[in-house]
């Protein structure tokens, strides 16, 4: 098997990882308000992390190759400043439903998955045709904090419609998004793509996950009047993509 099947397979496995989410819509549990509750928290903490020590991080690094330091700091605030206000324009279009608003809290998260999806495949892609370990390094990466990606789609959307099958299919929508980049990339984009293109990519969508994070995860998380559940399934959100991050 050569680097670009390798590459392929890689990213079709990160991808189909965010399905994993949707194992608690599948199990009879009871409290459903808090199981929404945590759930949200624990996505938002990890949402938000991944855009502070992962994605913000890794646009700095890629833009510092050939840009100098002050460039580089401005340009990444700058695309991190356009993301936040690209979410909240997607936030003020999409409808308020019934069911305190969690389906359009799953519409966001779904379309803000995909955003971020997209240029992760084209990074493993490329990453994989270059190194094979590294390929494998960073797809266990994403692949860890793909899950709880998956799971502020589908657990939203289904307290929301009661829909497993919706909720599993908006979900495998953002989960195909990710192998759709490795293919984009094989077909279209690899003459394009550059650090300072990838650059840019994460720091917008750092700043989608962190408006994602704090106006709508968070914020639903508490209508639910259970701070405790909240405060503690934000923390452990956070550590949990701590944890990935020293490892």
């Amino acid at each position: 098997m050569n680097n670009i099947n390798i590459a392929f397979l890689l990213t079709i496995i990160a991808g189909l990882s965010t399905l994993i989410g949707t194992l608690p819509i599948f199990l009879k549990l009871k409290h459903e308000n808090n199981i929404i509750c945590a759930s949200l928290a624990f996505a938002s903490g990890v949402m938000l992390c991944v855009s502070i020590t992962d994605l913000i991080p890794e646009s700095l690094t890629m833009l510092k190759h050939n840009l100098s330091a002050f460039i580089t700091i401005i340009l990444s605030f700058l695309f991190t400043i356009i993301g936040i206000i690209f979410s909240s324009l997607i936030s003020k279009n999409i409808p308020e439903t019934t069911n305190n608003n969690l389906y359009k809290v799953g519409i966001i998260s779904m379309l803000a998955i995909i955003i971020h999806n997209v240029p992760e495949g084209i990074a493993t892609f490329i990453s994989t045709t270059k190194s094979i370990n590294l390929g494998l390094s960073l797809t266990l990466a994403i692949a860890i904090h793909n899950i709880p990606e998956g799971i502020s789609i589908s657990v939203p959307i289904y307290y929301a419609t009661k829909s497993k099958f919706k909720a599993f299919s908006y979900t495998l929508v953002s989960a195909l998004s990710e192998p759709l980049g490795a293919l984009l990339t094989y077909l279209f984009l690899s003459p394009f793509i550059n650090d300072n293109i990838l650059g840019l990519l994460f720091s917008l969508i750092a700043g989608i996950m962190i408006q994602i994070s704090l106006t709508e995860l968070l914020p639903t998380s508490l209508k639910y009047n259970q701070s405790k559940i909240t405060r503690n399934f934000f923390i452990i959100g956070i550590i949990f993509m701590l944890i990935k991050v020293v490892f």
